[in-house]
């Protein structure tokens, strides 16, 4: 089966697992005798605030830029960064999303290129989704903002060739895209590359995690070989060093260990809940918080029934996963932006590289596969200095991973109740009042409208005979409508469920896998999962794994669900309904013979 090797088709919940952490990097400079000779400042501190990046020596088309995005002190990759790269110096970095890398690479590249405008395209950026490369394009352009002719371009799947060519021929300074789609405006000469000089590659762990390593050493082979080279991921598996062995020439290599500020500001809290009241649940956490919310479900088609359900359940929602096309996608993350849209359902792979401001909470409604996927799950809120909250969703068989999570993330995660029927209808109350009070406010200062209300109340009063109390009753009614203002459903479910589920905790302690070979796959139940004794250290791809299990037996490619790839062995999720024919012959498969 072949499979096109774009983020436009990557959405099927098919990733390789990522190596365990273990071996960190230690920020380190190599040239530690070396000074970044001054630069003669163009604008004066008093001027900019105190402003934290002056001391870059930073043109103020850039500045200026900065300050209006209020951006004042420099993060810690930044600090770190920005002077290695205006040096032109290789860099490897290592840091979190969230933590400001964009502009740790973004704002030098622009800073050199304002410097030098003889050739066309001098730095290519790739990034593993096109949401990420919109992310990064739109950065640019606003770090770029006040500079004359500065233009950046974002190439990627899903969208009109033509729009991009005709893009491409016109002067540009930074193409921002997927592995995919610049491979193809190379190959077809509508991607000029010879004035290169700059490659960044962003998030390379979750690239190399899609399969695009070979996509991604053939463009390094084909760009100048006189380049500047910048690396940043996530994590640092043997791939990723094994890259910056290959193509990065003394590179300064830095380190941010975590982002202590950014999750604490993240309120991180899990609850138990049975998979058959897990919609109930959710239906009730959003009655206490329903603006800018993202559901995190592993699955396409459960995005899209989940979002129909609180549809209507009068929630505005919008579904974002690989089916989505990709103009739909752009509209949807703007009209959330401009409060449209309160509430996402999304895939892990649809949402890499989502920053919305208006995000306050995220809901990991099915468990995430690793450390990793939580991580970035709960970044998309709690980002740039805002607060936020995440909350973890998690069954009796889940417990174990739960605590894992919390040992692998370091973070104690705090136990919440399902709200009940009384936390509910306090909430409703106390957002009437509030929605009251705030009218009220409104109508003050509004003149015209004031006078329009004097005149009802004066007409009600008269005609009707109506005082001030049966006024006010009246109004309250029609701000609540016809259907019943609290909620009178049973709730009996929820005391029963956490006084059983400790009980259980109590009494179990532990929980251990049953089969080495086949583990259960606690995140869906049409799911079963099957181990392969054969992995990295064999050169095995998750294309090879699919392609296999399709040739060897009668499984359809997009009935695979998750796919994680380790030294040794392999773990592959599958229909848990199999015939006993195939699985006799999954027994028997063979991958690259």
């Amino acid at each position: 089966m072949a499979l096109k090797k774009d983020s436009n088709s990557l959405d099927n919940e098919q990733e390789e697992s990522q190596n365990d952490n273990d071996s960190l990097l230690e920020l380190k400079n190599l040239e530690k005798n070396t000074e970044i000779e001054s630069q003669p400042l163009k604008v004066s501190k008093e001027n900019y605030n105190e402003n934290g990046f002056i001391d870059f020596g930073f043109n103020q088309s850039i500045l200026n830029s900065l300050r209006n995005k209020g951006y004042k002190n420099p993060t810690p990759i930044q600090k770190a960064a920005i002077p290695e790269l205006l040096l032109g110096r290789d860099l490897l970095g290592q840091a979190q999303t969230g933590t400001g890398k964009t502009a740790a690479f973004a704002l030098p590249l622009i800073e050199k290129l304002t410097d030098n405008k003889e050739l066309n395209a001098k730095v290519l950026v790739m990034t593993p989704t096109r949401e990420l490369a919109t992310q990064v394009a739109e950065s640019f352009k606003s770090y770029s903002s006040e500079s004359s002719n500065f233009k950046t371009v974002a190439i990627y799947g899903g969208t009109d060739y033509r729009n991009q060519i005709s893009a491409l021929k016109r002067k540009v300074d930074v193409v921002v895209g997927t592995p995919g789609r610049i491979m193809d405006h190379i190959r077809q000469g509508t991607f000029k590359i010879n004035g290169i000089n700059c490659l960044v590659l962003d998030e390379a762990d979750e690239m190399l995690n899609m399969g695009f390593l070979e996509d991604i050493e053939w463009i390094i082979d084909q760009l100048p070989e006189n380049k500047q080279m910048v690396l940043f991921s996530a994590t640092m598996p043997n791939e990723i060093r094994n890259i910056a062995k290959k193509y990065l020439n003394d590179p300064a290599e830095i380190l941010i260990k975590s982002v202590k500020k950014e999750t604490q500001l993240i309120s991180q809290k899990f609850l138990y809940v049975q998979r058959h009241h897990k919609l109930d649940a959710l239906k009730r956490i959003l009655e206490l918080n329903n603006e800018g919310v993202i559901i995190f479900v592993r699955t396409k088609l459960l995005t899209t029934s989940i979002a129909e359900a609180l549809e209507n359940s009068g929630h505005t929602v919008a579904v974002l996963n690989g089916d989505i096309p990709q103009n739909q996608r752009e509209n949807t993350v703007d009209r959330l932006k401009k409060g449209f849209i309160d509430i996402l359902v999304a895939t892990d792979v649809a949402a890499r590289g989502l920053d919305v401001e208006r995000i306050k909470l995220v809901v990991n409604y099915d468990f995430p596969f690793d450390k990793e996927t939580y991580t970035h799950r709960i970044g998309r809120t709690g980002r740039a200095g805002r607060s936020g909250e995440a909350i973890l969703f998690v069954n009796q068989r889940e417990k174990h991973f739960l605590r894992n999570l919390e040992n692998s993330t370091r973070t104690k995660i705090e136990e919440i109740n399902i709200p009940s029927n009384k936390i509910i209808n306090e909430k409703r109350m106390e957002k009437l009042i509030e929605n009251v009070n705030e009218s009220s406010l409104a109508q003050e200062e509004n003149e015209e409208n004031k006078a329009l209300i004097i005149d009802v109340l004066d007409n009600l009063k008269e005609k009707h005979s109506m005082d001030d109390s049966n006024i006010a009753m009246a109004a309250i009614n029609l701000v609540i409508g016809n259907k019943a203002f609290f909620v009178n459903e049973d709730d009996s479910w929820i005391h029963k469920q956490n006084s059983t589920d400790r009980n259980r905790s109590n009494r179990n302690g532990n929980n251990r896998l049953r089969n080495s070979n086949r583990r259960n796959n606690y995140q869906n139940d049409s799911f079963e999962t099957y181990k392969f004794n054969f992995g990295k250290f064999d050169g095995v791809r998750v294309a090879n794994i699919i392609s296999s299990i399709c040739n060897s037996t009668n499984i359809n490619g997009r009935s695979i669900g998750k796919i994680q790839i380790f030294n040794d062995y392999s773990l592959v999720d599958l229909p848990r309904d199999l015939h006993k024919e195939t699985k006799n012959k999954l027994k028997k498969i063979k991958v690259r013979n």
